[in-house]
C-alpha cells in the first residue's frame, strides 16, 4: 500500500510552556494528520535530549524525555496548579524552544507534582514492568544529581565501577530521588501510549528513530559498560565518526564509544533486542539510523582532534538482523542507508529486506551518486523531500548553485505559476517509493528560519515550532488532494 507521511518532532508542535508537548497540542495534530489524509507522523527519538539540546545524543536510550511532558493535563490530574506554573520562565518566543529555560524550569515543576501524588500503587507497578532499564537510570540520575550533574566517570570509584556495596549504599541514600525519576518516567509513558493510542485511532502509524550510538555519558555505558570498547579505567579505546568526503575534509568525530559487537554477538544481541523491544513499544516503525556502521563503521582512535586517521572495521552484518526478525517478527524497520556508502552496505540492506531511504535534495548534486534520482527508486524505498539534517526546500532552493538548480528544475518540471517547492513535493508523492515522508517546513513553504538541525554545529539546532495558525483547513484540504493525486 502506498503512504505517505509527515516529519516533525513532538517539540515543534505549538502548545504552552515553551515546548511542543504529549497533550492537546499532540491530539489536535494527529487530527490535523487524519484531515490531511496522511497516514504516518515520523518524529526524532523520544529519548531526554542531551549535549547540544540532541535528541541523537541521549542519556538513555530507553528513558523518555521529560521536556515532552504535559502540563495542562497535570493540571487535570490535580497535580499541578496553573498559578505554580506561571512561576516559572519557559522562554518568549513561541516559534523557539528555549531548551535553557526547560533546563532550568521543568524538572523543578515535575517536583511539584511529585508532591501531590498519590497514586503509588501505580507507579510500582510502572516500575516492575520496566524493570529491565529503570532501575538503573533513576539511580543514575539520583546520582548524576547528587554529584553536580558530573558524567558517571568522574563519580567516586565505588559509583563509577559499580560496586556492589556502593550501589546498595546509594540506592538507600536516594531512595526518595530514586522514586522522584521513576515518576517522571512513569508520567511520560503514560502520557505518550494515549497519544500512540489515539493515533491508532485515527489510523496514524507512529515512526521514529534510534540512534545507533550512545553518548560516553549515558546510563547505558555507566550500566554496562562491558559491552562498549572501553579500557580498565572506563576510558574509550576507540570512538565513533565517519570520514572525510566531499563535504567535510576531516570527516565527522562523534566521540560516541563504540559497541563490542563480538560480545553483544556471544549473547545474541541481548542488550539491542531490549532496545528494539522498547522502541516498538514507543513506535510502529523504527528508522536505523546510521544503518551502514551494521555492515562496518568508522573508528577513530580516542583523543585523536579530527576523524581523518581512522579505520574500517566490521559490524556485525546478517547475523544481527536475522536475530532480530527471529526474536522480533513484527518490527518494522526503515535503514537510513545515507552517507559513505558501498556494495556490501546495499547488499546488507536488501538481504535484510529492509527499506532504503532516497533524500529528493541529494539528487541533482554532482557530489552525490545517482541513486537518488527518483527514476532510479524501486517500490522498497521512502522518499524523503529532506531529513531534519537537511535544509528546508524553499532554503535549498534557494542557495543551490545555479547549475544544480538548472538540473532540478528540468527533470522536475519546476516552474513558478505551481511554485518550486511545490513541484519537488509533487515529484516525492508520485515517486514509486512505497512510503513518502515529507517535512511539515516544506508543505508550510518555510525557509532557513525554519531549519531543524545543522549537522556539526552548535547553535540554533532542534529550536524550531510550528504555529497554531499553521495548520489550516485550506492546508488539510491540499494535502490529502495532492495525496490522492498519487494514490497515496
Amino acid at each position: 500500500m502506498r503512504k505517505s507521511g509527515i516529519l516533525m518532532h513532538i517539540t515543534s508542535l505549538p502548545g504552552e510552556y515553551g515546548v511542543g508537548s504529549m497533550g492537546r497540542c499532540a491530539f489536535d495534530y494527529i487530527d490535523f494528520l487524519q484531515e490531511a489524509g496522511q497516514r504516518c507522523w515520523q518524529i526524532l527519538p523520544l529519548t531526554p535530549t542531551g549535549f547540544g539540546d540532541s535528541p541523537y545524543q541521549s542519556c538513555s536510550a530507553f528513558a523518555g524525555n521529560p521536556y515532552l511532558i504535559d502540563f495542562p493535563l497535570l493540571v487535570e490530574q490535580g497535580l499541578l496548579t496553573k498559578e505554580q506554573l506561571d512561576t516559572f520562565f519557559w522562554g518568549d518566543r513561541e516559534d523557539k524552544v528555549d531548551f535553557f529555560a526547560q533546563y532550568q524550569s521543568k524538572l523543578p515543576a515535575l517536583r511539584q507534582a511529585f508532591e501531590s501524588f498519590d497514586d503509588w500503587q501505580a507507579l510500582d507497578d510502572f516500575c516492575l514492568r520496566s524493570s529491565s532499564w529503570l532501575s538503573d537510570y533513576a539511580l543514575y540520575m539520583a546520582l548524576k544529581a547528587e554529584n553536580d550533574n558530573k558524567p558517571w566517570y568522574q563519580w567516586p570509584a565505588g559509583e563509577k565501577f559499580r560496586e556492589p556495596e556502593a550501589l546498595y549504599q546509594a540506592r538507600t541514600r536516594l531512595k526518595q530521588e530514586i522514586r522522584f525519576y521513576s515518576f517522571v518516567q512513569y508520567l511520560f509513558y503514560t502520557q505518550w501510549e494515549k497519544v500512540l493510542d489515539y493515533a491508532h485511532e485515527k489510523g496514524i502509524s507512529i515512526i521514529g528513530d534510534v540512534p545507533i550510538y550512545v553518548p560516553l555519558d549515558s546510563c547505558d555505558v555507566w550500566a554496562e559498560p562491558g559491552l562498549f570498547q572501553l579500557d580498565g579505567d572506563l576510558k574509550p579505546t576507540k570512538v565513533a565518526g565517519v570520514p572525510p568526503d566531499a563535504f567535510s575534509r576531516d570527516g565527522q568525530l562523534w566521540g560516541n564509544p563504540l559497541y563490542r559487537w563480538d560480545r553483544l554477538k556471544k549473547e545474541q544481541y541481548r542488550w539491542w533486542l531490549r532496545r528494539l523491544r522498547q522502541a516498538a513499544r514507543l513506535y510502529d516503525i523504527v528508522r536505523l539510523d546510521h544503518f551502514r556502521a551494521f555492515e562496518a563503521y568508522w573508528t577513530v582512535p580516542y583523543g585523536a582532534e579530527t576523524a581523518k586517521d581512522g579505520a574500517w572495521e566490521k559490524g556485525p552484518g546478517i547475523d544481527f538482523f536475522r536475530t532480530v526478525e527471529k526474536q522480533l517478527p513484527e518490527l518494522q524497520l526503515i535503514a537510513e542507508d545515507l552517507g559513505f556508502l558501498t556494495e556490501a552496505v546495499f547488499a546488507l540492506r536488501d538481504e535484510a529486506g529492509l527499506p532504503g531511504m532516497r533524500v529528493l535534495q541529494f539528487a541533482f548534486d554532482s557530489r552525490e551518486p545517482s541513486l537518488y534520482l527518483p527514476h532510479t527508486y524501486i517500490e522498497n524505498t521512502v522518499c524523503y523531500t529532506g531529513t531534519h539534517d537537511n535544509m528546508t526546500l524553499r532554503q535549498y532552493l534557494e542557495e543551490a548553485d545555479p547549475e544544480v538548480l538548472a538540473y532540478a528544475r528540468e527533470y522536475m518540471g519546476l516552474n513558478e505559476e505551481e511554485g518550486l517547492v511545490q513541484g519537488v513535493i509533487r515529484t516525492a508523492l508520485s515517486s514509486v517509493s512505497r512510503l513518502c515522508i515529507l517535512q511539515m517546513q516544506d508543505y508550510l513553504d518555510l525557509g532557513a528560519e525554519a531549519r531543524m538541525n545543522f549537522p556539526g554545529t552548535m547553535g540554533d539546532n532542534w529550536t524550531w515550532r510550528a504555529k497554531k495558525a499553521h495548520f489550516t483547513p485550506d492546508l488539510a484540504r491540499k494535502m490529502r488532494r495532492q495525496t490522492r493525486l498519487y494514490g497515496r
